[in-house]
């Protein structure tokens, strides 16, 4: 097991207003120790078997492995989609030091 057991989180907001309403109480209640907003993302995908396009923003928040199921709940509570995209990837190495600050800043 890493010294660090952290995780990246990937989900979309419909917008930047959206993305910052969901990344700041992730962040200020720690369930994340960052979360990066990009901009500009096109998706398409198929929804209640239409094919749909949707301009939407990236979040990708970092936290550590045992906040991730408190994490995914507190975006199901602040998220407007009826099924927010929430993948969980392994961190399989990085920075010490970086690694360090997100397991601190995500404690609970």
């Amino acid at each position: 097991m890493p010294e660090f057991d952290v995780r990246v989180v990937w989900s979309t907001a419909p917008d930047r207003d959206t993305a910052l309403r969901i990344a700041r109480p992730m962040v200020e209640e720690r369930l994340a120790a960052c979360v990066n907003i990009v901009p500009d993302l096109l998706s398409v995908y198929r929804w209640r078997g239409a094919l749909e396009e949707a301009e939407e923003v990236l979040l990708i928040i970092k936290t550590r492995a045992d906040r991730v199921e408190a994490c995914r709940a507190r975006l199901r509570e602040l998220h407007p989609y009826d099924v927010p995209e929430f993948l969980v990837l392994p961190v399989a190495g990085g920075a010490r030091d970086y690694l360090r600050w997100v397991a601190e800043e995500s404690a609970p």
